[in-house]
């Protein structure tokens, strides 16, 4: 897959979930300004193989609905991050970057889950008052999870009734 193939497949795939088809937005208008964009960055040079894609590798492992928004409004927000740096004086930065905003305001819950999943990744399971707050919320934490396995099995259990194959 080339490097270009690559950036409107990760595009298309942030328009989709977000659900930005139909609502005006047509990837196709958008090709034009992410080419004029790629030769801003000078993204034919040999180097950008190198390593493998950035973004298109992490989504294949989120497969749920609510899992790729999470992890492609982080995306949307990195790509806003690095527009930030650009020349806005360009026509095809600026209708890029008002695209992407208008995605990232679509999803105002993915960044604060990413923000949490970030969080906890930062706590020192080592310190030990985490440790004693963790314990105390153990039960907790599992009651949670066993309501959500629960609701799991009940939902399958239910579809596979409904079911007259």
């Amino acid at each position: 897959m080339t490097c270009q193939t690559r950036n409107l497949f990760v595009l298309s795939v942030i328009m989709i979930y977000f659900g930005h088809f139909g609502n005006g937005l047509i990837l196709a208008q958008l090709q034009n300004d992410i080419d004029q964009l790629k030769a801003d960055f000078n993204s034919s040079h040999s180097d950008v193989a190198d390593g493998g894609p950035i973004f298109t590798e992490k989504l294949i492992n989120w497969t749920e609905r609510n899992e790729k928004r999470i992890i492609l409004s982080q995306i949307v927000s990195m790509y806003l991050e690095m527009l930030e740096n650009t020349d806005k004086s360009k026509a095809h930065v600026r209708h890029i970057s008002e695209e992407l905003y208008t995605l990232k305001n679509s999803l105002p819950d993915g960044l604060k889950k990413m923000k949490d999943l970030m969080d906890l990744a930062k706590l020192q399971m080592s310190d030990l008052k985490i440790q004693r707050k963790a314990v105390n919320e153990l039960f907790s934490v599992l009651q949670k999870l066993v309501e959500t396995s629960t609701s799991l099995k009940r939902k399958r259990s239910q579809s596979q009734r409904r079911c007259k194959c």
